[in-house]
C-alpha cells in the first residue's frame, strides 16, 4: 500500500516561476532518484501550504501524486501542474487569494518522521493580482 523495500532521493526541483498571476498555472519537476538495492515503485506527493489565507486551511494539502516504478539505481523526472483552481479557498465560493504558497514534493507528507531516510524537497512562490473568485478566471 505504497511502502516499498527500497529507498529513494529527491533532488532538482523546479518551478516554472517564483511569481504566478492570480489566475496562473504553476508547472513543477523533481528528480526521483533509486539509491537502494533493488527495484521499486514511489508514490511522489505533491502538497500546497497557503501561507496567509483568509480563512482557515489545512498546514498542508496533497494537491497531486504519480506512482512510479524505478529500477534500482535509475533515476525519473515527475512532473505537476498546479492549477489556480488547486490553490482556491472556499469562502462561500471558490475564492483565488495572493500571496505566498509553499510546495513541497516527495514520497512522504512535509515534516512527517520515518524510519526509512527520505526527503521532501520545498520552496515558495508568490501569488500576485486582485482577489476574486476562481469562476472568473
Amino acid at each position: 500500500y505504497g511502502l516499498s523495500y527500497t529507498t529513494f532521493q529527491y533532488r532538482d526541483l523546479v518551478v516554472s516561476a517564483d511569481q504566478v498571476p492570480i489566475c496562473g498555472n504553476l508547472s513543477i519537476s523533481a528528480v526521483v532518484e533509486n539509491v537502494g538495492s533493488r527495484d521499486g515503485e514511489e508514490v511522489v506527493q505533491l502538497y500546497l501550504r497557503w501561507g496567509q489565507p483568509s480563512v482557515p486551511m489545512p498546514r498542508w494539502q496533497l494537491v497531486g501524486f504519480h506512482r512510479l516504478p524505478i529500477r534500482q539505481g535509475q533515476a525519473a523526472k515527475v512532473a505537476f501542474l498546479l492549477t489556480f483552481s488547486q490553490r482556491a479557498v472556499w469562502a462561500g465560493q471558490w475564492w483565488l487569494e495572493p500571496g505566498p504558497f509553499t510546495i513541497f514534493v516527495g514520497g512522504q507528507q512535509p515534516f512527517q518522521e520515518v524510519r526509512l531516510p527520505s526527503n521532501v524537497l520545498q520552496t515558495d512562490f508568490h501569488v500576485f493580482g486582485d482577489s476574486r473568485g476562481a469562476s472568473q478566471c
